[in-house]
């Protein structure tokens, strides 16, 4: 059987910050291949490299040395406008769960829809009340985030960035506020949205306790990709 397209190819890929004599080398030949519905958790200790990897990958940076496809297409020496148009089919899940205070939980994934000029309002609204009672809140889809705990407004931030079933979901530490019972609700949730979707995560992390439930783990250190292996984690 012939085997899917990845959904990230990355070939040979360098990146620097600053210039001059200030240039510094934080990633150094990167090669990596995510495939559809497959959950890729990267850890390593701060500073090797994986927010950036994963801000390159969620083209939220330019793309300086090599190669980097997301769906096929090539995302080095892209304009800014297809960079935009490229997030547009990417969920983002940060440590910091990023919503809008003055909205309610509906309103904040209900956001995330009506970028889609193709969606009434009233669909708009219809998705995101579903989202929310997948990820469980069916009670709280009319609350305020000041009047939710953390795991709660983290589960609106789940549903906010698979509302609209992308392909790939990147995920920054989405576990790094919460306590151990609140971190392990929150992967399940994307584990399971993830499969029953279709959808690709990456999974950035130190969390040791959610290493269960990956495909494949990645690890960097000091830029440098060091492990890139199935994920032979038990359970103790």
């Amino acid at each position: 059987m012939k085997r899917q397209e990845p959904v990230i190819a990355i070939k040979n890929l360098n990146h620097y910050y600053g210039k001059g004599a200030l240039r510094k080398q934080i990633l150094f030949d990167i090669n990596l291949e995510i495939y559809p519905s497959e959950i890729v958790i990267m850890t390593g200790p701060s500073g090797s490299g994986k927010t950036t990897l994963l801000s390159l990958i969620g083209g939220l940076r330019s793309v300086q040395e090599g190669s980097l496809k997301f769906l096929g297409e090539e995302l080095y020496g892209v304009s800014q406008n297809k960079q935009v148009q490229m997030r547009r089919n990417i969920g983002y899940i940060f440590q910091a769960h990023n919503l809008l205070g003055f909205l309610t939980a509906k309103q904040n994934v209900q956001m995330a829809v009506e970028l889609n000029d193709r969606i009434s309002q009233t669909e708009a609204v219809a998705k995101s009340e579903m989202m929310l009672r997948a990820v469980g809140l069916e009670e709280r889809i009319n609350y305020y985030p000041d009047n939710l705990s953390g795991g709660q407004k983290q589960r609106i931030a789940i549903a906010r960035a698979l509302v609209n079933r992308p392909p790939l979901v990147l995920a920054d530490e989405p576990t790094a506020a919460l306590d151990k019972q609140s971190g392990r609700d929150v992967v399940e949730i994307m584990q399971s949205l993830a499969k029953n979707q279709g959808t690709t995560i990456l999974l950035v992390t130190h969390d040791n306790r959610i290493l269960d439930i990956a495909d494949r783990i990645v690890e960097m250190e000091d830029g440098l990709l060091t492990r890139n292996s199935s994920n032979t984690f038990i359970q103790s």
